[in-house]
């Protein structure tokens, strides 16, 4: 291998590297504003299939503690 580079080899190394990366920049000015957790929270809102995940495991929980609550008044 030669160890002498010329100009190009960097500039194409540069912009190799900036394409592969691309996609994370969104994360990566997500985490310098300090808003990863609403960066996280709309990405999963934005999948249908997380939504729906998201709605039945609330309904299901909401369901839980109103059955709970309701036990409570029969019994108490």
């Amino acid at each position: 291998m030669n160890a002498i580079m010329t100009k190009f080899d960097f500039e194409t190394a540069e912009q190799h590297r900036s394409q592969k990366w691309e996609g994370l920049s969104e994360i990566d000015q997500a985490i310098r504003d300090n808003r990863l957790m609403e960066y996280r929270i709309k990405k999963s809102w934005a999948d249908p299939w997380s939504r729906a995940l998201t709605v039945v495991v609330l309904l299901l929980l909401a369901i839980f503690a109103g059955f709970v609550l309701y036990w409570d008044a029969l019994k108490g």
